[in-house]
């Protein structure tokens, strides 16, 4: 029995002309893997229209991202992926695009114990395809912790205080002054820290494949120097506190620091990074956003 010829309305001319930078789809599952490890993707993946066309063909996009699952995602393969949208839509768009999100994960060992677990990076990977061939731009979040230098320098002003207060001879016993600095009496001022974030958008240079996830991050933590942690024992928890110590920053000098690191990537050509501090003193953040080489698209 053949199946009845079904109308496309989509497929006819615009009541109203008028060229769209981008139609398509957003929230798409994939399931892909990305540094080895298997991934929930979503997508966004869309095409420009022109001006005299009606709609696009949206299951072709769809059905093109077949090729993304279970597959370790690389450039070459995206680039794959957004040739079909154009190929499946010739005389209709000039332009492609899709979008993948979710979190990768790595493992993350203890600064001093044998301790380890897992600590997940969010990132879009967002890429764009168009006659001057593909440009790729991954999106990263990653965290880590900054002292505040102002508060260090406070605190360690009341210290001193305290310790003239309670030591007025010209002598000092040096176990004396051991056990105050171990005592709530002689530290009795401490610097506050709060939980931040770089938001980074890279674009990536050409000739890569594989996105270099864990290298970039690495580059951005060692630069940082207070990587957030996953399973610790107490000696970790110590050596994080002499690392906070070591290195007190306001988001300026964070911003300056991601900054320093990444001009110098090989895999990184531009970027824009915004640095929030989310201030334990204040009900607002501390903000810091630099950039190099970046235009908006």
């Amino acid at each position: 029995m053949n199946e009845p010829q079904l109308s496309d309305v989509a497929s006819g001319l615009a009541s109203q002309d008028g060229t769209l930078a981008w139609v398509g789809m957003e929230n798409i599952d994939v399931p892909v893997r990305l540094a080895g490890q298997p991934l929930n993707g979503k997508v966004a993946a869309g095409v420009s229209l022109d001006a005299a066309a009606r709609g696009i063909h949206m299951s072709r996009l769809y059905l093109a991202l077949e090729a993304l699952e279970h597959q370790e995602i690389t450039l070459s393969r995206v680039n794959a992926v957004l040739q079909r949208f154009l190929d499946s839509h010739d005389d209709l768009s000039n332009t492609a695009f899709l979008d993948l999100s979710g979190d990768v994960l790595i493992k993350r060992p203890a600064l001093i114990s044998p301790r380890a677990g897992w600590k997940a990076y969010p990132f879009t990977l967002r890429c764009r395809q168009d006659a001057h061939g593909m440009q790729a731009i991954l999106d990263m979040t990653i965290g880590y912790s900054s002292t505040c230098p102002c508060s260090a320098a406070l605190a360690r002003q009341l210290i001193q205080q305290a310790f003239d207060e309670d030591f007025t001879d010209t002598l000092v016993n040096h176990e004396a002054v051991k056990e105050w600095l171990g005592s709530e009496q002689g530290i009795l001022a401490t610097p506050h820290s709060q939980r931040s974030q770089a938001h980074l958008s890279l674009r990536l240079t050409d000739g890569l494949d594989t996105l270099p996830m864990e290298v970039l991050i690495d580059s951005v933590e060692n630069a940082l120097g207070t990587a957030l942690q996953t399973a610790v024992k107490r000696v970790d928890e110590q050596a994080f506190a002499l690392a906070n110590g070591q290195n007190l920053m306001f988001c300026e000098d964070a911003a300056r620091r991601i900054q320093h690191a990444l001009r110098e990537h090989a895999n990184v050509c531009g970027f824009k990074a915004r640095i929030v501090h989310a201030e334990s003193l204040h009900a607002h953040d501390a903000v810091a956003r630099t950039e190099w080489n970046w235009t908006p698209a």
